[in-house]
């Protein structure tokens, strides 16, 4: 007997399961828009240096014709061209004299009305701030993770997450009033963390109410809400097309989730650990009776709920003073997996401007292009297991990145294709390994173990863009170290242990269990 068997007593997935899952995947609408909001907040417009400030209005249009070739260069030039006026002027302004923007740039609203990069001028020599944005808020996110994850094992999944839905929405919408650059990073930094805490609580508190039998279809559904969020992003930023505006849209609805959030019933198991069984007991008496099971109020006591998880009350003193003692190649799968995955698919994710279209059309492409792939990881989760759909996922987004990188430049829409497939089968690794993870962890410290993992994650994510600029060294070389990351992720996925209709682990005695005989699996069939 194990609390999975007191699930299915109580209702198995009912009505509470149903009613707690979509609250909990709701926010993940606009978690995909947090992770991929830098992409319009600033998106750089055509731009190019101001007018001579001794030029007049009358003469605007025609000295606009002069400049506006030099879009995207540090220099302009000092004296009017007037030679480049006739149509069929072969003349030459390379000798010309130049000078800095002293005037500022001018930019183009017909694709942004304003972005970060329009308000503080982040282009030619400060064009890396703009990027940086992104890295710091990756930061956030990945501080976030450490520290929620710690947190929530010691108070509690629920209070945690009802927490960063608060923060989240607070510094969210303080961020669209930023008087500065400075500023806007602080908040963005914050809103990270609070991510971190909505994502990490969220994946948790939902597989700890879920019976075995049901995780798999649940985990893979539930993520379609983070792929229809990405549509959904696109759509309001083609809408909005001012960064402040949709800075505060994408935020507020935090505020929603707050008020709700208070109905969550805080993880059954994780409160018979910490023992506090009577609150255990409640919550589950609760759950019976939204369930349609009011029978069970009576003949579930304390007595019975503890005979279900008498190894892991037993166990949970040593537990938390224990460490693994699984091989070396346990603990490293995971991290390398979360941080491979992130690292390929951030590395597609976060630069859509390069494809050459619409930066919204190509947003609701790759959103699009999730739904044939999280199908695809439904199936293989189903049928094949988490190690061998983890590890097939990872093998194929690096076959495509690396068949990308013999196809001519000019071929736009072959790459294009498959940049999207990349990005497919990254989305497919996303998915699995996010269940995989709660799956592998053990209750007591599930939160800590998933927080650490997803530190690599952000690593990955925040690194990602930093290897954008080997491209100037050799254009090959991002895909080549892309897809050499998922490749060796992929071996390492190897020798994880399954968990496909296996009860969650609550101890860590359970997960060295499994892993050893994954271990003397592997080591029998090579």
């Amino acid at each position: 007997m194990g609390f999975a068997d007191l699930l299915d007593e109580v209702g198995g997935f009912g009505r509470y399961q149903w009613l707690h899952v979509t609250l909990i995947s709701l926010p993940g609408l606009l978690m995909a828009s947090q992770n991929l909001l830098n992409n319009f907040v600033s998106g750089i417009p055509e731009h190019h240096c101001s007018l001579l400030s001794n030029y007049s209005v009358h003469n605007l249009s025609l000295i606009n014709k002069l400049f506006h070739f030099v879009f995207y260069l540090l220099f302009r030039y000092v004296e009017p061209q007037w030679q480049l006026l006739g149509a069929n002027s072969s003349a030459n302004a390379s000798h010309a004299q130049t000078e800095e923007c002293l005037d500022g740039w001018t930019y183009d609203r017909s694709e942004f009305l304003a972005t970060t990069v329009s308000e503080w001028d982040l282009v030619c020599s400060l064009r890396p701030l703009k990027q940086m944005i992104q890295t710091i808020y990756m930061g956030g996110v990945l501080t976030g993770a450490i520290i929620y994850g710690g947190l929530s094992d010691r108070f509690g999944r629920r209070s945690v997450l009802i927490w960063s839905y608060l923060q989240l929405g607070v510094l969210g919408c303080s961020a669209a009033l930023s008087p500065s650059y400075s500023a806007y990073c602080v908040f963005r930094f914050l809103s990270g963390m609070a991510v971190s805490g909505v994502i990490l609580n969220g994946v948790s508190l939902k597989v700890e109410w879920i019976p075995t039998k049901e995780r798999t279809i649940v985990g893979t559904l539930t993520s379609f809400f983070f792929t229809f969020g990405q549509m959904i992003l696109a759509g309001l930023a083609y809408w909005l097309r001012d960064w402040r505006k949709l800075q505060v849209v994408t935020c507020a609805p935090q505020f929603l989730f707050f008020a709700y959030s208070w109905w969550y019933s805080e993880s059954a198991r994780w409160l018979v650990l910490n023992r506090r069984s009577d609150e255990a007991l409640k919550s589950l008496h609760r759950v019976a009776r939204i369930n349609g099971k009011p029978e069970m109020i009576d003949k579930l006591t304390l007595e019975v709920l503890h005979s279900h998880m008498k190894k892991e009350i037993e166990s949970r003193q040593s537990s938390f003073s224990c460490t693994f003692t699984c091989p070396v190649v346990y603990p490293v799968s995971l991290p390398v997996s979360r941080f491979s995955t992130s690292f390929a698919y951030y590395g597609l994710a976060m630069d859509l401007q390069k494809f050459g279209v619409s930066i919204y059309l190509m947003q609701i492409i790759f959103g699009a292009v999730d739904f044939p792939a999280k199908l695809l990881a439904l199936g293989m989760l189903s049928y094949l297991g988490r190690r061998v759909s983890q590890a097939a996922c990872l093998f194929l987004s690096a076959l495509v990145i690396f068949t990308n990188i013999f196809v001519p430049t000019d071929m736009q829409t072959i790459r294009t294709t498959l940049a999207c497939l990349g990005k497919g089968f990254t989305s497919a690794s996303f998915t699995t390994v996010y269940l995989y993870t709660g799956e592998l962890y053990p209750t007591v410290i599930r939160q800590t173990g998933m927080g650490f993992v997803s530190t690599f994650a952000r690593v990955g994510s925040m690194a990602a863009p930093a290897v954008l600029i080997l491209d100037e060294v050799l254009p090959a070389l991002p895909s080549v170290v892309y897809g050499g990351a998922a490749v060796l992720a992929g071996f390492f996925a190897c020798f994880l242990p399954e968990t496909l209709n296996v009860p969650l682990p609550d101890t860590i005695e359970d997960v060295e269990e499994k892993c050893y005989k994954t271990n003397k699996q592997v080591k029998c069939n090579i």
